[in-house]
């Protein structure tokens, strides 16, 4: 129940990284740059996904929309966090933590299995190569991607329902640069069953995503090994090296963040992992494809 001195919160105060003037100068121009080669590399990858023939495939079909949600996530995170980081300020009102919280939470369970399907479509390619354009039809591809978004949108709405059961007083501060909602949680003054219900419900949404890619990679692992070649091996290992490296800068942080438990004591590391899947994986993905891949490589030559 909510104390009957509390005033309930309209908006809420983000603490972000630091008061230094100096460093705060330093985070925004480094957030800044990330930001725009972050809209610039994700817009620049779906503009070319769309136009060259080249990549007109399921891998690059996953890999736009791969960019789309990335460019998503990144503009409800980082330009709030921009105008905290330059402007000071820190306060967010009810409203925009709710749309924040939704949006994210949309996306960031959209990613989780659209990298999945990615692992699929890699473990179709590798392991059962004449199956490959039956399994992976544009109808079933559509079909995957649309799911993706489904169990995205039924996070961020479980998440938003979550936050509006809870109350706050109007002094809540938010020790982050973004709306979260396991912060929320341990600072509401009412009961939290529902929000932590629907938390763990939403965090162990990635676990059948990350199982799918581990059983993907098994069987791949174990296709590549058989291979007689090592110039067959080279060349199955290379189409997976760019979503291997996409699959490590998010789950890494992503699992640091809500799957492993720890004390409150113990959680000063969760701004830099919140900032490694917020800002810094979704500039690194078509850095990572375009760089690694040569049809990459040869469409932007085109």
């Amino acid at each position: 129940m909510p104390g009957s001195n509390c005033t309930k919160a309209t908006q809420f105060s983000l603490t972000g990284f630091t008061e230094d003037p100096a460093t705060q100068v330093t985070l925004f121009l480094l957030f800044l740059l990330t930001y725009l080669v972050t809209f610039l590399g994700n817009l620049g990858m779906i503009t070319l996904i769309r136009t060259s023939a080249l990549l007109h495939s399921p891998m690059y079909y996953f890999l736009g929309n791969l960019a789309f949600v990335n460019l998503c996530t990144s503009t409800t995170i980082t330009p709030r966090m921009l105008a905290g980081v330059l402007l000071g300020k820190k306060g967010i009102t009810y409203a925009g933590c709710m749309a924040q919280i939704f949006t994210f939470g949309l996306f960031v369970v959209t990613e989780c299995f659209l990298l999945a399907a990615m692992a699929y479509d890699r473990y179709v390619a590798i392991c059962h190569p004449l199956l490959y354009p039956l399994l992976m039809s544009p109808e079933r591809c559509s079909r995957l991607v649309t799911s993706c978004y489904l169990l995205g949108l039924t996070n961020g709405v479980g998440q938003a329902i979550g936050m509006s059961s809870l109350f706050f007083c109007s002094s809540s501060a938010i020790d982050l640069f973004f709306c979260d909602i396991s912060m929320l949680i341990s600072l509401s003054t009412s009961d939290t069953t529902l929000s932590l219900v629907i938390l763990r419900t939403s965090s162990l949404l990635s676990v059948p995503s990350l199982l799918v890619v581990l059983v993907s990679y098994v069987a791949i692992i174990s296709t590549i090994l058989s291979v007689s070649s090592a110039e067959g091996k080279r060349k199955a290992l290379s189409t997976c090296a760019s979503h291997l490296a996409a699959l490590s800068t998010f789950y890494g942080p992503l699992i640091f963040m809500y799957l492993i438990p720890r004390s409150d004591t113990s959680r000063g590391g969760d701004k830099w992992a919140a900032v490694l899947y917020t800002v810094v994986s979704p500039m690194l993905n078509p850095c990572i494809y375009s760089l690694r891949n040569q049809e990459v490589k040869e469409a932007w030559r085109r």
